[in-house]
Parts: C-alpha cells; structure tokens; sequence
C-alpha cells in the first residue's frame, strides 16, 4: 500500500512535540523514525511489534512501544502490530510456545490447567493470570521467546521483502507509462 495513504493517518512532528500531555516525554517521542513510513523503520517496527504482542498479560501494546522508543523504529506500526496475539490467536500461540519448548527441552510436560478465574472480582484477575502463566513452566517460556525472535525476523523479512516488491512494481508501472505514445 502506498505510503500517501497512511500518511493521512500518522501525526506530524510538530504535533507530537507541541502536544500537551506529550511534554512529559522529551525528546524520546522527537525520533523521526518513530513516525515516519520508510522500509527500515517500518519493519523494524512489525519485528518490536511481534516481540511485544507475545508478552503474556496485558501490557503488549506498552512493551511494544517501549520497544520501539529504544530501538527508533515505527511506533503507531509496532502498537498495531501487537493485535495480531488476540483471544482467537492466544490458544495457537500457546500450543506453539508449548510444543517448541517441549521439543527444544526434549521433554513433555502436562497438558495446561484452565485458569481458575473468579468472574465476580476483576482484582483477582491479574494475580491468577500470573499464577497460570507460571504454571506452564519453563517449557512455554523457551517457546515463547523462541516464537517471538522467528515471528520477528518473519515479520521484519516479510515487510523488506513485500516493500522492495511493491516498488519493483511500481517502477516498472512508471516505466511503462513514460514508454507509452
């Protein structure tokens, strides 16, 4: 998709540094790479993004922008790109941290209890979430990193790849039209 098209969307540096509640930052959010489209930043951007959407809990989206500060690349593409870990992709994701670090391990480990969750206190909710996680063992937290650093490196050589092709077309659609009468 062209860049012109997204560009409506993203704010402009001005905006960000004069903003209000945006002063607090400093310089941190005056990075031009944290806003700007180019093929770097913006890959760089889905691979923080797929690191961050498989952090169990529910701060994805603010690792993912904290990674994105430190490494200066997309920040609007990194916080979108957390949603691809949602409720209907969480159990996949489960299965396939589970199964690499069970095969990395070489050993099984017990299939995962429900989480015993009391729906009438949200207060409860975190802690026992915690208590699950943990509960998974070291077996899904080798696979989640493992998970993380490939879905990264395929994210980030999914977009240098389909950018590099997408303006390959495009130059090749200009050259046509200037060959034409």
């Amino acid at each position: 998709m062209p860049r012109k098209h997204f560009r409506k969307f993203l704010p402009d540096h001005a905006t960000i540094r004069d903003h209000r509640h945006l002063r607090w930052t400093g310089t941190w959010l005056k990075h031009p790479n944290l806003w700007h489209l180019n093929r770097a930043s913006v890959a760089g951007g889905v691979a923080v993004g797929m690191i961050g959407a498989l952090v169990p809990g529910p701060v994805q989206m603010l690792s993912a922008a904290l990674l994105a500060i430190v490494f200066r690349v997309n920040l609007p593409v990194a916080v979108a790109t957390t949603l691809i870990s949602n409720p209907l992709t969480w159990p996949f994701i489960i299965i396939a941290a589970l199964a690499i670090g069970e095969f990395l391990l070489g050993a099984s480990s017990a299939p995962p209890t429900a989480m015993q969750f009391d729906w009438s206190d949200w207060t409860t909710f975190l802690p026992e979430f915690w208590h699950w996680l943990l509960s998974l063992g070291e077996a899904f937290l080798l696979g989640e990193v493992i998970l993380a650093g490939i879905l990264a490196a395929l994210g980030y050589a999914a977009v240098r790849i389909g950018w590099r092709l997408y303006l390959l077309a495009y130059l090749k659609r200009r050259q046509a039209r200037r060959q034409q009468p």
